[in-house]
């Protein structure tokens, strides 16, 4: 795998409800924010990062990276963030992570195209013993117009645009997608 054929981007860009509001992304956990956390991971992994965010965007390009919001109104969800980034990228594939999981795996872009490429997919999936994780997973980029189509039909969840893709799934250590949703999570003073 050439970083020339897979950029990745950290979703960043809903809410917070569960987390209070706050801009999960910003949120501290063991003293930096966690979007920096994934940005770290990812960083080795793909030719070019982008983070998809709706707030706060002076922010988020302090990291150093493009920054792009929806260009659907009122948070339609972590597909938005998708089909703006597959249409600002000019690499085959694109490698999705979600801001809330500090602790990915340092070969996920590449086992996961490795996957999706032997299957002869679209789209591959991380997976562990008990669960998927449909909002890790690589995506070749000519799928754009798919999921804008599946946008316009009131589609909002990650894994029913997936499915008739028929996604491979790779296996990792569970450990990689533990995610923060509340601040519960994060332990006293963020200290998970």
């Amino acid at each position: 795998m050439s970083a020339a054929e897979l950029a990745a981007v950290v979703l960043a860009g809903g809410r917070g409800l569960r987390m209070g509001g706050a801009d999960k992304g910003l949120v501290d956990y063991r003293g930096r924010p966690l979007v920096a956390w994934v940005l770290d991971a990812l960083a080795p992994q793909a030719g070019e990062i982008l983070i998809s965010a709706n707030r706060n965007l002076e922010r988020y390009a302090a990291f150093g990276h493009r920054v792009l919001p929806d260009t659907l109104p009122d948070f339609p969800g972590p597909l938005a963030g998708v089909l703006a980034t597959l249409r600002a990228v000019a690499t085959p594939w694109l490698l999705v992570a979600p801001c809330d999981t500090p602790h990915l795996p340092p070969d996920l872009g590449a086992r996961l195209l490795g996957a999706a490429r032997q299957a002869g997919t679209a789209i591959a999936v991380a997976a562990d013993d008990t669960r998927t994780h449909p909002a890790c997973f690589v995506v070749r980029t000519d799928l754009a117009d798919d999921l804008a189509a599946c946008l316009a039909r009131g589609e909002r969840a990650v894994r029913h645009w997936q499915a008739p893709h028929r996604p491979a799934m790779a296996y990792f250590d569970a450990a990689g997608f533990v995610n923060f949703n509340r601040p519960e999570d994060l332990g006293p003073a963020g200290e998970a």
